[in-house]
């Protein structure tokens, strides 16, 4: 099965290209949304984060004390490597578990921090999705009704799309949907050539 790695930065449309491959029937992986479900689900990482974080880390009934934790890992770098390196790991082994489950020439793992947290090198090809900065900081914007200065602080999370690009087997550059959806298709039958 071949894996593939999907990103881009914050606004650059990286969910619309993964669903664009999901029209033309690849399945997708996404692993923000898992990560957020293992946390609350898998029994060794809910353990493994209390021992980290403290018993404040779940509310009374189980779910993530999202406010509690952003207030510890967000100014303590170290504490935020130290809960990524027990998150990545369990994504990593249920991304694994998923694939072998798939029936499909390849397979697509959509990941906000694929290149910063080393991941890209399990993929077999890694997609990098791309856009202007100011139509990046507008999607944004909009979407989540965000001010600049708010957006351009989580685009400072992530590393720029020139420290991103080298390390990538493709780019889509996404301004004009249409025009997505043609590199899409077309990006869709060079992968399916790289059949193992």
């Amino acid at each position: 099965m071949i894996s593939v790695g999907l990103t881009g930065g914050i606004g650059s449309g990286k969910t619309t290209v993964a669903r664009f491959f999901e029209a033309i029937g690849i399945p997708i992986y996404f692993a923000d949304d898992r990560a957020k479900a293992l946390m609350v689900e898998d029994q060794e990482l809910i353990a493994s984060i209390k021992a980290l974080l403290g018993d404040q880390a779940y509310t009374y009934d189980g779910r993530l004390n999202r406010a509690y934790i952003a207030s510890q890992v967000f100014n303590d770098a170290k504490l935020l490597e130290a809960l990524n390196a027990l998150v990545h790991p369990a994504v990593g082994k249920d991304f694994k578990q998923w694939a072998q489950a798939q029936q499909s020439p390849y397979v697509i793992k959509e990941a906000a921090i694929l290149f910063e947290n080393g991941s890209y090198t399990h993929s077999d090809a890694n997609i990098l999705v791309t856009a202007p900065e100011s139509i990046r900081l507008e999607r944004v914007m909009s979407r989540d009704g965000a001010s600049e200065e708010a957006v351009r602080a989580r685009m400072q999370h992530q590393w720029p799309d020139e420290q991103k690009i080298p390390l990538a087997d493709y780019v889509i550059e996404n301004i004009d949907l249409e025009a997505t959806r043609k590199q899409v298709n077309s990006l869709h039958k060079q992968l399916i050539s790289l059949k193992k």
